[in-house]
Parts: C-alpha cells; structure tokens; sequence
C-alpha cells in the first residue's frame, strides 16, 4: 500500500518558559492508503493537536507533513486552504454544518469552491446523499436533521471532494451511543468499499473497537503503534 500521509519528527509547543509544553514532541508516523487508524490517549496527550497538524489546521514549530510529496507544514495562506481543499475532508465534533445552506449545498460547497461543473457537482451530491442514507433529505437545513443525520451529512461532505484522507476529530462526541454505532459502522463501511482513507483523534471505545490501527500517545509522544 502506498503511504498517503507522513509525519517527520514533528513538534508543536504551547507556552513560554516554566510553561512551556510540547504537545506534540518529535512524532513520526505514516499512514497508508485505505487504513481505518485511531490516534488515542488522554485528555492533553496531544492527539487533537496531532491531527490539526496533519490537517493543516496547525503549523509545527519542528518538523515535516508530507502529502502528496509535498510538505503541508511549509506552506502558508491560500496555498495551504487551497490544498487542503483539495486533498484532505475533515469531520469535526461539532459537525461544522453552514446553517443557512440545506444538506445538499453544504456537500456541494467544497466542490463550488472548486470549480467542479453544476452537473457533475449535482450527480455527485446525490451518489454522497444515497451513500450516507440522506436520499431526500438534501433539502433540509441543518437545524431541519438530528444530530446523527448532521454528521452523516458531514460525512458526505468530508468525502464529496474524493481527498487523499478523510480527518476525524471526536466525531462521536455528540451523538447518543447508538446514533454514534450507527455512523462508524458507515464509515467503516465506506472504507471497505470505497478504500477511504479514516484517520481519527479520540478516545471513544466504539471507534477504538472498529480501528485496525491505534496510534497510543502520551504527552505528545506515541507510546504504541498496534495493528490489528
């Protein structure tokens, strides 16, 4: 399998003198095509600092993140938005919904972004409404759909754009336990089938469950790296 994303020594420090903290201190780690990879531990072990680095979201004080060949952690204003864009789908907590756009023109929007034609935008759309069993919601707004039915359109909207890798931080965290079952039971699904690329941050039993790789880290170091 080829590697879809790597880090190289990678650091990321909060604070200043006494305070200072590496959340992140010195990782390396790849991630191959098609995995379903957990990155797990505590509260303040570095995980969702990790993740948003891998993203883009956080630029590291040392170290490099390739993907594609190129280091996302060089890169600054539109060349990072514009790559992340294009290549990595997020799914957050919180869902990160536009409350103003219906289900079908929140997935639609990256591709808006990206010049997609209409037609295909819509063709595409509908296939990601069908894959996360929304067919005929796409009109509703978000504050139309439940909690669950809000991530799955996050789902489709992480995916809509066809990234390298899909980045999911606590994606259960607001969702009842059987809503949450349901949604990673999908995503693993869609990572059988479509050879979707799942990186998660968190510390949810289910997803832990479900991984066929946990990363383990502890103050911003990876204490183990199991696959299973």
């Amino acid at each position: 399998m080829s590697i879809v994303i790597e880090t190289q020594n990678l650091r990321r420090c909060y604070g200043t003198g006494v305070t200072l903290v590496a959340a992140v201190n010195g990782i390396s780690v790849s991630i191959e095509q098609g995995e379903f990879t957990a990155i797990i531990g505590p509260s303040g072990s570095g995980k969702s600092t990790l993740l948003n680095l891998i993203g883009g979201l956080d630029q590291p004080d040392e170290g490099r993140v390739l993907l594609q060949g190129q280091d996302i952690a060089a890169m600054t204003g539109n060349a990072i938005s514009d790559f992340r864009r294009d290549h990595i789908g997020f799914i957050f907590q919180a869902y990160n919904l536009i409350p103003v756009l219906s289900a079908h023109e929140n997935i639609e929007y990256i591709m808006l972004l990206q010049g997609v034609p209409k037609l295909n935008r819509q063709a595409r759309v509908l296939e990601m409404l069908g894959l996360v069993g929304l067919k005929g919601l796409g009109h509703r707004r978000p504050a139309e759909l439940s909690g669950g039915q809000q991530q799955r359109v996050a789902v489709a909207r992480a995916m809509a754009s066809k990234p390298d890798i899909i980045l999911a931080d606590e994606p259960t965290a607001n969702l009842d336990s059987k809503t949450g079952a349901e949604l990673l039971d999908l995503m693993r699904e869609l990572n059988a089938e479509q050879g979707l690329t799942f990186l998660f941050s968190t510390h949810d039993q289910m997803i832990m469950a479900r991984a066929q790789r946990l990363v383990h880290i502890k103050d911003g170091i990876i204490e183990q790296d199991e696959s299973r």
